[in-house]
């Protein structure tokens, strides 16, 4: 046990750790005479009525406390680490891996691979199941840990092996049938790479995994990433409007067939592939609930029907006059162009300029707001009208830091470009806020 894993940062006001006059910097070691892997084996041992806890204090001193409780009921204690335990890191040397894209000189988080089941749970990340034990699959099982999120990349074994440049890759998808059995609901993912996984590959996987269903809730289709910094890695080509037709017309056949059968879509394309073939985005209801936003599926539609709901439920004001700019990534550009015309009829004497910023950093096929740059948005904002603000998408930053990938700060960019920035959060009402209400 890592007992820096095990340290409580804080203890919450009137609850049962306080009673106990417990702090911060305590370590609990043990809970009903059993160690705690991780944050998971804690919240199922403290669910019991009555514990017994050891505890180590910052003194070093050993207290073993007896505790009746609800149960269920909380503790009231948060730890140092949210997970309670080391991450686990990628075993993997995938061919399409982003991370092995970046150039050197970045913090070193940036360049962590992780492959954690228990960050699937707890954030959403994707997992390629090869470093996962059989104890790790009981465990997800025993805790109900789901949905568990997989990178599937392909349902053939030689080719994941080949995909993955792993040897077990292959035999690593036996556990999504483990999961399947065990009822553990799941998303996957296919990061699509030309001439590899896709056209009849691509077919392929999506059959196998149409037959998971119920408990394979969707999977996403998105092209992979190709910076500039891939000297020495595999030869990728990007999609062109052709290919990305291609793609189109292969997953809606698929849709149908999945529509008829379990009357879900399950299978879903990103967004890019509509705007690289420039084709209109699905209606709403084909989303299935927006099960993929974090791939980028709907996440388009979803910020227009927000901002055009927020836009049709405000009175509009005409003596309003404002000029705000908004910088974003290639990708999304046309549809904020699209709906800041919509807002102009309700509010003629409110001005939005759209700033489409080219990547620079990563290399221009990176079109995406999620990987912009403070250098590159210095740069391109530099001789531009910004007017009174300027409003940037909030997962350009790290929230807690409010910083962008190469470290450059919000107040740092504010100082250059001598104007207030006002990061907005993700949705379309908020986006339509952030616009007209008065500051």
């Amino acid at each position: 046990m890592n007992k820096n894993t095990h340290k409580i940062a804080s203890i919450a006001p009137g609850s049962i750790a306080e009673e106990l006059e417990l702090e911060p910097g305590d370590v609990i070691l043990q809970i009903n005479d059993q160690e705690i892997e991780d944050i998971f084996d804690y919240h199922y041992l403290v669910e019991d009525e009555y514990l017994l806890m050891l505890v180590e204090k910052t003194n070093g001193e050993q207290w073993e406390l007896e505790i009746e409780k609800e149960y269920e009921e909380d503790l009231g204690i948060t730890f140092e680490n949210g997970l309670m335990d080391e991450y686990k890191s990628c075993s993997n040397k995938c061919i399409f891996c982003f991370i092995d894209q970046m150039p050197p000189g970045m913090r070193k988080t940036l360049y962590f691979k992780d492959d954690d089941s228990r960050l699937s749970f707890l954030q959403g990340n994707y997992v390629t199941l090869t470093n996962m034990k059989q104890k790790d699959i009981d465990r997800i099982i025993r805790y109900r840990l789901d949905p568990i999120n997989i990178s599937v990349q392909t349902t053939n074994p030689s080719l994941r092996c080949k995909m993955l440049n792993n040897r077990f890759a292959g035999d690593a998808l036996k556990k999504i049938d483990m999961l399947y059995d065990a009822g553990i609901r799941m998303n996957g993912q296919i990061v699509l790479c030309k001439g590899v996984n896709d056209g009849a590959e691509l077919e392929r996987s999506i059959r196998d995994l149409m037959k998971y269903q119920p408990y394979m809730e969707s999977v996403s289709v998105v092209p992979v990433g190709l910076s500039k910094y891939r000297e020495g890695l595999y030869p990728l080509e990007p999609f062109d409007k052709k290919d990305a037709c291609e793609v189109l017309d292969l997953i809606h056949h698929w849709q149908e067939i999945s529509m008829e059968q379990y009357q879900t879509h399950f299978i879903h394309a990103s967004d890019e592939w509509y705007l690289l073939a420039e084709r209109e985005l699905p209606q709403e209801e084909s989303y299935d609930g927006y099960l993929q936003l974090e791939n980028g599926v709907g996440m388009m539609r979803l910020l227009r029907e927000e901002f055009c709901e927020a836009l049709a439920q405000a009175e509009g004001d005409a003596t309003l006059t404002k000029t705000v700019s908004l910088a974003t990534g290639r990708l999304a550009a046309p549809l904020l162009t699209e709906l800041m015309q919509k807002l102009k009829k309700k509010y003629p004497q409110v001005q939005v300029h759209i700033y489409p910023i080219r990547n620079d950093f990563f290399g221009e096929m990176i079109t995406v707001s999620g990987l912009l740059t403070g250098q590159d948005l210095k740069k391109q904002l530099a001789d531009v009208e910004l007017g009174e603000m300027l409003l940037l998408p909030c997962n350009v930053v790290r929230s807690a830091e409010q910083d962008f990938l190469d470290d450059v700060t919000v107040e740092e960019l504010e100082k250059t470009l001598q104007v207030p920035i006002d990061i907005v959060k993700s949705s379309g009402m908020d986006l339509f806020h952030a616009i007209v209400d008065k500051q």
